[in-house]
């Protein structure tokens, strides 16, 4: 058991104010993956503390046209999604179709330690439609009209880890444009290796632009703008 009987009261405390449904989309692989057991069995435990949640599985391998719909490319991966219902589609009879709503709010490796926290804060920010940024940085991340690819080292030790990639995620939430993905850093060594991953939270945007620490929201949003700056000055260039 991954939650002892008082997390899962605490959790259900906090699930309890869940609104609209959210589904947690979990792939895996049968052999080679560190956690994958580990990641799964954690999932379907939280899933069974609220019936606002719902888990589906995927093989990385077999299941390719999941994979490719959600862009995955290591496991495992763990995405958190929302639901709703088409409302130009009406059907005859019965209720209209759920549809699936990505956010870009993925995380790769187990999310354990200290970043369960954030976790938790991604459900129930898709569950609400609730962010906690200020009213200035969410107009300043909601007119970013680029692409931008956010990758959060983390380990489950950090306790400044969850910060970092919860800010990533509400970015990611506001807008679409913004994807976002922890990444334990020990389960993937050769991206600690590749993006020079020294201490943690490392921070890279589009590959090229990296800070570390938990930086102030505010100084968050100004990275990912430099990091923008960046690229168009290179195409300049």
């Amino acid at each position: 058991m991954f939650l002892d009987e008082q997390a899962q009261r605490e959790i259900k405390l906090r699930f309890a104010n869940l609104v609209n449904p959210v589904k947690i989309i979990n792939f895996t692989q049968t052999l080679e993956c560190q956690y994958c057991k580990e990641t799964r069995q954690m999932l379907g435990e939280l899933v069974n503390l609220s019936d606002k949640l719902k888990l589906e599985v995927y093989n990385l391998v077999s299941d390719k046209d999941k994979v490719e719909l959600y862009h995955i490319d290591k496991i495992p991966a763990t995405v958190i999604a929302g639901t709703g219902t088409e409302s130009k589609i009406v059907p005859l009879t019965g209720p209209p179709p759920t549809v699936v709503k990505d956010y870009g709010i993925r995380y790769y490796g187990i999310p354990s330690g200290y970043e369960f926290a954030s976790l938790l804060e991604a459900i129930e920010m898709v569950s609400t439609a609730k962010h906690e940024l200020s009213d200035e940085v969410a107009e300043k991340i909601k007119l970013i009209s680029e692409p931008v690819h956010i990758q959060v080292f983390v380990t489950p030790t950090c306790p400044y880890c969850p910060r970092a990639v919860y800010t990533g995620h509400q970015f990611a939430f506001l807008n679409d444009n913004i994807k976002t993905d922890m990444v334990e850093a020990t389960e993937f060594p050769h991206l600690s290796m590749k993006y020079n991953v020294r201490g943690v939270p490392r921070v890279v945007i589009n590959e090229t632009h990296h800070f570390e620490g938990a930086l102030p929201e505010e100084a968050y949003a100004d990275e990912i703008l430099k990091a923008l700056a960046e690229k168009q000055s290179g195409l300049a260039n």
